[in-house]
């Protein structure tokens, strides 16, 4: 066969019809699937078919097949995917946006892949799953995350660098004696032919310590373990403000006092109490107001702790001092570089709440 056509200098006019033919007269000539494609291979290089249609075409002829031209098929119906159609899937939808395809398929008398291709390729639709949030909010909430943000902004554009520089933000968290490793954590490299890993589902410790945590764009600076069995209410938040914050400033930035503190924290009850309001009027720490059901705009919670947590998943601690310790160590190794870029983020943050009507950010 190749010296029949290895000489034409026009092999890319080769039909699909001009191959087979060409194919059927080698398999009369005797040759097999492997030596035909060889030779269309030589002589139409990219444009020869693979060996499997080869091998089939060979098969037709070698069972006695005479036409080689393609068996009429019926093809979906020019209908499929028409104006009458779509209209009977968006009425369908409109009902219930999380039906199924064989559910809308049921309802309209269509086929399932009719309804899978009216939904993707006419209506651009994509099922997306939900997506947890803190919380459902409302317009009046939306609106506050808007203003708090847009406020962030305005003064940002005004002050700069120097503003994020006087900002001290923080919150509480839990530490457990033992917290599961993530499943990003638990990854490891295995064969293609190897399982997946497995792992016991296990609850987090029942021992646990609660931790105070306030930083700025140098590191933390105060790291307070609440002894167990404390009540954290708005005269222990008061006292912690007093005795443990005012004075670690004063040692680790004492320049932060003269230039004026910007103070930060989410709107809790015990950090909105009108006690600790008085104590940050008296110190003439200014209060950034935050706006309510927003972790996502705490860097305390989007940045910090998830953080600092991965340096203590699936570490078992068996005392309260051993919590304390771990919780030192996980924040001394944390890179000096990750401050500044929380903050980065979370001015990221602020200008996405802001420019997306106050929905949750990520």
């Amino acid at each position: 066969m190749a010296g029949i056509i290895e000489s034409s200098p026009a092999h890319q006019n080769f039909s699909r019809y001009d191959i087979c033919v060409i194919t059927k007269f080698s398999v009369i000539l005797g040759k097999d699937a492997s030596c035909i494609h060889k030779d269309l291979v030589t002589v139409l290089r990219e444009n020869a078919p693979s060996i499997q249609t080869v091998r089939k075409w060979v098969k037709a002829v070698s069972e006695g097949r005479d036409d080689m031209e393609d068996e009429p098929r019926p093809g979906r119906p020019v209908t499929a995917c028409g104006d009458a159609n779509i209209s009977k899937v968006l009425v369908s939808l409109s009902d219930d946006r999380r039906k199924t395809c064989e559910e809308i398929s049921t309802e309209t008398s269509m086929s399932r892949t009719s309804v899978f291709r009216v939904l993707t390729n006419k209506l651009n639709k994509k099922k997306k799953f939900s997506k947890w949030v803190p919380h459902l909010l409302t317009d009046e909430q939306k609106e506050s995350r808007v203003n708090f943000s847009r406020n962030f902004l305005r003064r940002f554009q005004t002050e700069q660098n120097d503003f994020l520089g006087r900002i001290i933000t923080g919150d509480e968290t839990w530490v457990y004696s033992w917290d599961p490793e993530t499943k990003r954590q638990s990854a490891e490299w295995r064969d293609f032919d190897e399982p997946r890993p497995e792992k016991i589902r296990r609850k987090q410790g029942a021992l646990k310590v609660m931790h105070m945590i306030f930083f700025d764009m140098n590191g933390v600076i105060l790291c307070w373990p609440v002894p167990i069995g404390t009540t954290i209410n708005a005269q222990y938040y008061k006292k912690v403000l007093q005795d443990k914050l005012k004075p670690a400033i004063r040692k680790k930035r004492p320049g932060l006092l003269e230039s004026g503190i910007l103070f930060h924290h989410d709107n809790a009850p015990v950090h909105t109490a009108r006690a600790v309001r008085d104590v940050l009027a008296g110190y003439k720490w200014e209060l950034l107001e935050h706006p309510r059901y927003s972790p996502d705009l705490a860097p305390c919670d989007f940045h910090l702790f998830p953080k600092m947590k991965e340096h203590l998943r699936g570490q078992r601690f068996e005392t309260e001092e051993d919590i304390i310790q771990a919780t030192k160590v996980a924040i001394t190794n944390l890179d000096k570089c990750s401050y500044v870029t929380a903050f980065k983020d979370w001015l990221q943050r602020i200008k996405k709440c802001a420019n997306n009507g106050g929905y949750y950010v990520e």
